[in-house]
């Protein structure tokens, strides 16, 4: 897990005159999936594409296993691969037609490699039918066989489960889940379903306006966003007296909020009760990424 096999640092791009991104860095290491959200036109896509050299950074350094990704072209991108958007499949041709067209672009991919991935992403009862009979579902499958033909330790996918129903989105979490764990890849997902994104991802980076604002382990983001919901009488007497006790006091319809302090709450309590409080009810609350979300970019919406 210690292993960085995608290492970005102080990646920029310019476009006229606008920094679209500003000096990003992170990593990702071997068998994690590593969560990439971002608001309307905060730079996430276009990240996206610099690691995949569909662009070029303005500055900054994007090295894959080692190598860079600007002087050592050919070498990085044999360990990676990607979905950008939807995959590109010919819908009139069998899955396997489809990947045996991919493999002749790439060297030493065979039969026996072809069938390899086909029976990884669970495509082998319908692999040679046409892509046109397929679901959603299946052409998204069959185009991360296409991106794993060539076993890139990197696996980069842009909405992967745009588009698809409840059961294909758990589907497709425990495959990626699956990937992580059990193939050692690392993958990086990018997506809209916040919730996906907390149940899949083992870190997450959070990037506005062009930089990245966190980068951390999933629980640990939402461990440090926890909050204590408090249902007190009076509850003005009640707010009064937490105000003296933390800085932090949001008042929430017939709840007051208070951050989590695990060796304080027991005092807090003592001390409302002495003052001649009734405490009703003392709940904590776990923000989802959501509210965490939310609160790291400004309300904005995510792209």
């Amino acid at each position: 897990m210690d292993e960085i096999t995608l290492s970005v640092k102080g990646l920029r791009k310019v476009i006229g005159k606008r920094e679209i991104i500003q000096s990003l860095d992170f990593d990702l290491r071997r068998g994690e999936v590593f969560g990439f959200l971002g608001p309307n036109g905060a730079g996430k896509t276009t990240t996206i594409r610099m690691l995949v050299g569909l662009i070029r950074p303005t500055a900054g350094s994007i090295q894959v296993c080692g190598y860079d990704l600007h002087t050592q072209f050919p070498e990085a991108m044999r360990n990676l691969g990607c979905i950008v958007e939807n995959p590109e499949l010919y819908t009139y041709l069998s899955g396997w037609s489809n990947l045996q067209y991919f493999a002749r672009m790439m060297e030493g991919i065979d039969d026996a490699r072809i069938a390899e991935v086909v029976k990884l992403v669970g495509l082998s009862a319908r692999i040679h039918d046409k892509v046109k009979t397929y679901s959603l579902g299946m052409r998204q499958r069959l185009g991360i066989a296409q991106a794993l033909l060539g076993n890139p330790k990197v696996l980069i996918l842009d909405e992967p489960t745009n588009g698809l129903d409840p059961s294909g989105i758990r589907e497709m979490r425990e495959f990626i889940r699956y990937l992580a764990e059990k193939e050692g890849l690392s993958v990086l997902v990018s997506s809209h379903l916040l919730s996906e994104i907390q149940l899949m991802c083992d870190r997450v980076a959070i990037i506005s306006k062009g930089r990245i604002v966190r980068v951390d382990k999933v629980q640990s983001l939402l461990s440090q966003q926890e909050r204590v919901s408090w249902r007190l009488y009076p509850m003005d007497k009640g707010y009064q007296v937490l105000s003296g006790l933390t800085d932090s006091v949001e008042t929430r319809g017939t709840l007051l909020i208070t951050p989590y302090i695990e060796q304080e709450i027991g005092r807090w309590n003592q001390i409302l009760v002495a003052a001649g409080v009734t405490v009703t009810e003392i709940s904590r609350k776990l923000p989802s990424l959501e509210d965490l979300f939310i609160e790291l970019t400004g309300g904005q919406g995510i792209d």
